[in-house]
């Protein structure tokens, strides 16, 4: 048997009759009855395809079928920004200044979206935040709680892990199929929701000057969020994962999903300092008052990011700049007791469901604070050092019901001589 490929030449073995591939050179070939053939790769590139397809038509279904958790927005769901604040307030302590801007922010988003982006022959903008503090100070509650209160689709994506498209990592569209999964997968719905973008500091230009190596995890990151903070339609991969040719889309519209992006932004605020004319510590020519570190971050201003490595274009899609206030230890001691959720509370509660009821000294919450400042942690401090303390006793739990008292000698002994100190 005598066929032709594609690319020309006779081949006695015959060729796949869809790729053109020789017999000789495809790893099995197998023949039709009318004298077809198809190779094993074809087959392989068909059954990927008809899973995709498949993906795509039961996550379609599943929207169409099943009934959204996630309810349309009517009037009636969104509150004012005093009471925006007021829920805020029973899960994030201190943070004032912050609270303030995006209860505004979120409240302003929300009108817009009830007036599908006008109002008065008015088009309303889209006011995504970016947010700059110390690690564990409350970036990342603040957003998911502000999720929480709306009941909208929420995720969180890293940004130190996404690169240009076409480089090793996540492409800059897989946020959106994770906000599409949160929504499970109700293109509506998320074409609603909020999309945290964490360690957004981790993407700034690594130089001022341009280089001959690409920066693909800075600047390009930055290039290619544009269109998506801005607004656009997206063709977003079901499963997430790079974009190849012949795959399904689900077309996503970013133009009422709001962007919060948070950093730490280590090192802005001798940024701050050189605009000011001033050090971080001490009197400034241009400024008649003094100046610390923890009243330095007010100061901050759109060039600040700039001069940090924010591209001008990224930071005006990015319109509402707030900081968070480093915590003092008045705010860490209230975190480990108030809030609804507060870490003490987790413990007790933990506890009682094995019947013991559990009770900390006094002493014992200021110790954990103390060194949470020493070892300038933050918020994020405090549960460490709450897991040092309590890792033997949940782990040699004791039996039936009854107290136990965590005592400042105790505390003491877990974490300056336990796991805490040797991690």
């Amino acid at each position: 048997m005598t066929q032709k490929s594609r690319k020309g030449g006779e081949h006695k073995g015959g060729v796949c009759s869809f790729c053109g591939t020789p017999a000789e050179q495809a790893p099995l070939m197998f023949n039709g009855a009318d004298g077809s053939m198809i190779c094993s790769s074809c087959i392989e590139h068909g059954y990927e395809l008809l899973v995709e397809h498949e993906l795509v038509a039961a996550n379609k279904s599943k929207a169409s079928k099943c009934k959204s958790k996630f309810k349309p927005l009517s009037k009636d769901d969104v509150m004012r920004p005093a009471d925006i604040k007021s829920f805020l307030d029973q899960y994030v302590i201190g943070q004032d200044a912050a609270k303030r801007y995006m209860s505004v922010a979120v409240y302003n988003h929300y009108k817009r979206l009830l007036n599908k982006g006008k109002a008065e022959d008015v088009e309303l903008d889209k006011s995504n935040i970016v947010l700059v503090g110390p690690t564990g100070t409350g970036k990342t509650l603040l957003a998911r709680t502000i999720a929480r209160l709306l009941n909208v689709p929420f995720t969180i994506v890293d940004a130190t892990a996404l690169t240009e498209a076409g480089y090793v990592g996540e492409d800059v569209e897989s946020i959106l199929s994770r906000l599409l999964q949160a929504a499970d997968y109700d293109v509506e719905a998320a074409e609603r929701g909020i999309i945290f973008i964490d360690e957004v500091d981790k993407i700034a230009r690594k130089g001022d000057n341009p280089s001959i190596t690409r920066d693909v995890s800075g600047e390009g990151v930055q290039q290619a969020l544009l269109k998506i903070l801005e607004g656009s339609v997206v063709n977003v991969p079901p499963q997430g994962g790079r974009k190849h040719p012949d795959q399904k889309y689900i077309q996503v519209n970013t133009a009422n999903i709001l962007f919060i992006c948070g950093g730490a932004f280590d090192g802005i605020e001798k940024k701050i300092a050189q605009r000011l004319n001033t050090n971080a510590i001490g009197y400034g020519s241009s400024i008649k008052q003094r100046i610390d570190e923890k009243s330095i971050m007010s100061y901050i201003l759109p060039q600040d990011l700039r001069s940090f490595g924010l591209i001008p274009e990224l930071i005006g899609r990015l319109p509402v700049l707030t900081f968070m206030e480093p915590l003092s230890r008045e705010a860490l001691r209230s975190i480990l007791t108030e809030p609804k959720n507060s870490i003490i509370r987790q413990y007790e509660c933990l506890m009682r469901l094995d019947n013991i009821e559990l009770k900390f000294d006094d002493d014992v919450l200021d110790y954990i604070v103390d060194k949470a400042l020493e070892y300038k942690l933050g918020a994020r401090g405090l549960r460490s050092i709450c897991e040092a303390i309590m890792m033997d006793v949940m782990f040699d739990l004791p039996q039936g019901e009854g107290e136990f008292r965590i005592t400042l000698d105790y505390a003491r002994e877990k974490v300056e001589k336990g796991a805490f100190i040797k991690a």
